[in-house]
């Protein structure tokens, strides 16, 4: 072999062993959660319930099911009624199951509300496998969240880590009992920090990738360090079974809830009293914004903490009290955080300018307050360049939706508005950032409009308000 392929064949060589010893490196650098599912393990417990159903005739004899093979004759079984009672009827229970993790040498037990959901007895597994009855102190179905107490002296218990020290990437360890296993160890990543999910808006969600199935409810999210930073609350799935997105709530946001719960047996919510919206590339464009960020406040409630304090439909959030508003949805999480009658300083966008705005953080309501629906009204006016006859309002649409002017849609026509989906009955109150008094402002800022550019439009539709935005190419 000559020299210079010998010393090719060398550098070949080296090189292989190079990246060998970078791989055994990188190998052993990878965790052990021995010590770490030894040590936590104890203090999670697993929890089954019973609720008690009304009771129901069973009649007709049981058939015969011995010509069956076994798996087909167990099936039928378990979907069978129990034989009569001399009455003729039963008493049925209908049973869940799930996790949870003590948090006090006393008792104090964290879990998931749907965990016990309607449960008329409530029993907790310890780790030496004894039993005992629970007493449910409160729950939250907001957060998801249920504190619940057992008689105990000395039990052992969780430490706890904070949530908003979690950082994607970081590796995660979940103890739970999927499909009645109790103490299974999965592991995984940190996919993903402050997930908003739908009907979901005072919980920034902890992403996983920690396989977790039903009975993981309720059981505690670890770091390495051992300490508890979530509680495994809920998977997206379209097969019904793990497929690799789980979702956790923050321990911060649940001990908050939990304190809240022991001291009052109920959970206090700061509120604003507005609806809002996503602001898109589109919306962005319209209001003036370099990119899309912020809360787009597109409904006020009447007399509520935003209308008092003189937030304006159209304004857009950019910050809470020092903390940016990207998505929209970080509004929420920031103000259900804060109590009633703590301070919230916004920074919007008003007409193109910044603004502050503060006001006073008001309780959020036990129910949402419903408006009524759309009365019929109005003398119609020609058509516009738009596509659509409007109508002034009349006294009654006013008064019902809080309005002091729009004009609702009589008839959609060929063009604009039928392409971006206004209906007959819509109310618009404003375009291109204008309010709209009367249908004559209307056609107006109607003839007005750029072209080729975006341009807003505040629709209420069933009492709901929201901006959609649409380009006049003509």
């Amino acid at each position: 072999m000559s020299i210079p392929r010998l010393k090719s064949y060398l550098s070949i060589v080296a090189t292989v062993l190079v990246l060998g010893q970078a791989v055994t490196a990188q190998a052993v650098e990878l965790p052990d959660f021995t010590q770490l599912v030894e040590q936590a393990s104890p203090a999670v417990v697993n929890i089954s319930t019973t609720q008690k159903l009304p009771d129901r005739k069973v009649s007709g004899q049981m058939p015969d099911l011995e010509g069956l093979p076994p798996q087909l004759r167990e099936f039928f079984e378990r979907g069978m009624p129990q034989p009569r009672s001399p009455r003729g009827d039963r008493q049925r229970e209908a049973q869940s199951l799930g996790s949870g993790f003590i948090i006090s040498p006393d008792g104090y037990i964290l879990t998931n509300n749907h965990v016990i959901a309607d449960a008329d007895e409530i029993l907790v597994r310890l780790a030496d496998r004894s039993e005992l009855k629970a007493k449910l102190v409160g729950t939250d179905p907001r957060s998801d969240v249920a504190l619940l107490k057992i008689e105990g002296k000395d039990l052992p218990v969780l430490k706890l880590g904070k949530s908003q020290d979690l950082k994607a990437g970081q590796w995660v360890v979940a103890i739970g009992s999927p499909f009645g296993f109790d103490h299974t160890v999965t592991q995984g990543i940190v996919s993903a920090i402050g997930r908003s999910l739908p009907n979901e808006n005072y919980v920034p969600f902890i992403q996983t990738d920690v396989p977790i199935n039903p009975g993981n409810s309720g059981g505690p999210l670890f770091n390495l360090n051992g300490e508890v930073v979530g509680i495994n609350s809920q998977i997206y799935t379209r097969s019904g079974g793990f497929m690799g997105v789980s979702f956790a709530i923050p321990i911060d946001v649940a001990m908050d809830v939990s304190n809240q719960l022991k001291d009052g047996g109920k959970v206090s919510r700061g509120w604003l009293g507005v609806v809002i919206q996503e602001v898109n590339k589109d919306l962005a464009e319209s209001f003036g914004l370099e990119k899309p960020a912020g809360a787009l406040v597109a409904q006020i409630q009447d007399d509520g903490p935003a209308a008092k304090g003189g937030l304006q439909v159209g304004d857009v959030i950019l910050s809470m009290n020092g903390q940016p508003i990207v998505m929209s949805a970080d509004l929420p999480h920031l103000v259900g955080a804060l109590k009633a009658g703590a301070k919230a300083n916004l920074e919007v966008i008003r007409e193109g300018k910044r603004k502050n705005v503060e006001l006073t953080v008001g309780a959020i309501p036990d129910e949402g307050k419903e408006l009524d629906s759309m009365p019929k009204s109005g003398v119609e006016i020609s058509s516009n360049r738009l596509g659509v006859s409007v109508a002034e309002l009349s006294d009654e649409q006013k008064k019902t939706y809080d309005l002091k002017g729009g004009v609702v849609i009589k008839e959609v026509q060929d063009g604009p508005a039928s392409l971006i989906g206004l209906q007959p009955g819509d109310i618009i109150t404003h375009l291109n950032n204008q309010a709209i008094g009367s249908s004559k402002e209307f056609t107006e800022i109607a003839k007005a409009l750029p072209k080729n550019r975006s341009v807003s439009m505040r629709v209420l539709r069933s009492g709901r308000a929201s901006f959609i935005t649409f380009k006049l190419a003509e």
